[in-house]
């Protein structure tokens, strides 16, 4: 069995519940958003000189993401192109953030990430088991992987 195949089984076991499902497909992405926001929001000037002058997306965010990127190629390449997708969209709504007037980007990746932890953790109240990640963090990548590999099952696109 592939490492992803045992890794999605393994976090499916305490997602089961319909509610809980419901619950991780609105909160799983707010918080992996939220993380990318928080992270966006480190100053990053010796990012930039590394990265490129002037380029918006020069920040740790986009550091760090590199790196998940890597990790979910590591386990599969479909899953890896969805979830940079994915990347990409986060990566652009935290700059809109950035350059609106509603509030600064941390303070909005800070109300999301409570809000996200909330729901996921009466979630798994619902379903009456642990999430997952309590046992191994690396399920903290898996969750959204978890997302995507539903949506490739129902299109019929192989992982």
């Amino acid at each position: 069995m592939r490492k992803i195949d045992q890794l999605l089984s393994e976090y499916g076991e305490s997602h089961q519940d319909e509610t809980n499902k419901i619950i991780h497909w609105i909160c799983v992405p707010l918080i992996f958003f939220s993380v990318v926001g928080l992270i966006a929001s480190i100053p990053s000037e010796n990012v930039q000189r590394f990265l490129g002058e002037g380029n918006p997306y020069a920040n740790w965010a986009a550091v760090v993401l590199i790196l998940v990127l890597i990790y979910y190629v590591s386990l599969s390449i479909s899953l890896s192109i969805g979830m940079m997708l994915f990347i990409v969209l986060c990566l652009y709504l935290a700059r809109v953030i950035m350059q609106s007037d509603i509030a600064p980007l941390w303070l909005v990746s800070v109300i999301v990430f409570v809000v996200g932890w909330i729901g996921q953790f009466y979630g798994h109240k619902v379903e009456g088991k642990r999430p997952s990640f309590l046992k191994d963090v690396q399920f903290l990548l898996i969750g959204p992987a978890w997302l995507l590999h539903c949506i490739y099952r129902k299109l019929g696109i192989p992982y």
